[in-house]
């Protein structure tokens, strides 16, 4: 396997490993959760200029960002679930 790919797959399990730690969550969970909203993605992604920056650096930015994603998730979700009560004004009126 080339070096650059051993890199990679070290500094993902590192980026893994520090927000298990830092969250006070187990690896497991970290993984799972830095999956779902794709901050690994992002990791693999960037990497060029990830790996150069601090690792608490990057944790901080990781955790924003799946913070972002969850937000755009359940926003959208709740959208797709309940119209609000101002799209339902809209709707009985015969504004749509």
């Amino acid at each position: 396997m080339a070096a650059s790919v051993l890199n990679k797959i070290e500094y993902l399990v590192l980026m893994v490993a520090a927000f298990a730690s830092r969250t006070n969550v187990s690896e497991a969970l970290a993984y799972r959760y830095l999956s779902q909203y794709g901050a690994l993605a992002l990791c693999d992604k960037h990497y060029g200029i990830m790996h150069t920056l601090s690792l608490e650096e990057n944790i901080e930015t990781l955790q924003a960002y799946c913070q972002r994603k969850a937000a755009e998730s359940e926003s959208r979700e709740s959208s797709l679930a309940m119209p609000s009560e101002s799209r339902l004004d809209e709707v009985k009126g015969g504004k749509l």
